[in-house]
């Protein structure tokens, strides 16, 4: 969700009143919820145009949707059962419905990343690779950058050449995490993990803990470190992206994030910024440049990064092409 759809998601939610607004909480993810929460903090005064304008295009959305199904999950469920039988639906429903028995993973998500790395320290690395690719790759990055060197590049060489979670291996964690798995005696697998799960991770380390990782596994498997950096993309890479996309992505990017980004950013790749915007804009952003005074690496890194997390999810949608990738550069 950008900027503006978070404003307009803490008004409504602030025009619904307490109880009506935690209700609606009650269905959102961890990082929803943070992320709404902090926005709501933020705001002060709102104007009552502004609040009819979100409240009606709220209406507007709400009266052009209805649901088909009460309870689509298990829709799902007993339709495939019906068509396919009990043994090959079960396949197909543990992919489309991934994650619905790992409640006590899930409860993670809601932990700060140093209490989820005190709760995983002392566990074996291929335990804490099967959970962390159950997180958001954010908040698996911050909880390996918890532990020592040596255990991040253990835990992320396992991340990379899993090719899937035997639920069973899970299970050494029930004390800790709740109950890992709701029932079920059959052996699945889930399709999680891997090159491209390994490189999303990496790449939010930031800095000489992506190299320190990427060099471990290199001196294990040359060529799995090889492409899993094929598959990361960094800040420098935006150089690769079309103009339409850096057109997208400007739309979804704040320009207090920009202007701290690109205080790290090399002419050619400020220039690529600049090239995609009006002259007016850029104009404005070369002065905000010149004017800002020395910054810390680690401030210019966390928004470098947050463009790269706009960027991976409007990826995603199917709004930008990554470049660098082979055949598979639309990730």
């Amino acid at each position: 969700m950008d900027e503006q759809g978070l404003n307009n998601a803490a008004i409504l939610l602030m025009s619904l009143g307490e109880e009506e607004a935690a209700e609606v909480f009650k269905h959102l993810s961890p990082k929803e919820v943070q992320k709404l929460g902090e926005t709501i903090a933020r705001m002060r005064t709102v104007s009552r145009e502004k609040v009819d304008e979100v409240i009606n295009r709220f209406s507007d959305a709400a009266a052009a949707q209805s649901l088909l199904v009460s309870d689509t999950g298990n829709y799902v469920r007993a339709v495939l059962k019906r068509a396919l039988g009990d043994d090959k639906a079960a396949l197909l429903i543990d992919r489309i419905l991934q994650g619905g028995d790992v409640s006590g993973i899930e409860s993670l998500k809601w932990m700060d990343p140093l209490s989820v790395a005190e709760l995983l320290r002392n566990e074996h690395p291929q335990i804490i690779a099967a959970i962390l690719v159950h997180l958001d790759p954010d908040h698996a990055a911050d909880i390996l950058k918890q532990f020592n060197e040596r255990q991040r590049a253990e835990v992320m060489l396992r991340v990379a050449t899993l090719e899937g979670i035997q639920p069973t291996a899970l299970k050494d964690l029930n004390e800790v995490l709740f109950q890992v798995l709701a029932g079920g005696d059959k052996v699945r697998k889930s399709s999680l993990g891997g090159v491209k799960a390994a490189a999303e991770i990496i790449n939010l380390l930031g800095g000489a803990m992506e190299g320190a990782v990427i060099e471990a596994i290199r001196g294990h498997d040359p060529d799995l470190a090889q492409k899993i950096m094929d598959k990361m993309f960094v800040f420098d890479d935006v150089l690769k992206l079309d103009d339409r996309s850096v057109q997208t992505v400007l739309k979804e990017v704040a320009s207090e994030t920009l202007v701290v980004a690109l205080k790290g950013a090399g002419p050619e790749l400020r220039e690529k910024f600049f090239s995609n915007m009006s002259s007016r804009a850029a104009e404005a952003l070369r002065e905000d440049l010149e004017s800002r005074g020395p910054m810390r690496l680690s401030e210019v890194e966390a928004q470098q990064k947050e463009i790269l997390k706009t960027v991976r999810r409007l990826a995603d949608e199917g709004q930008v092409t990554l470049g660098g990738g082979g055949d598979d550069a639309l990730v």
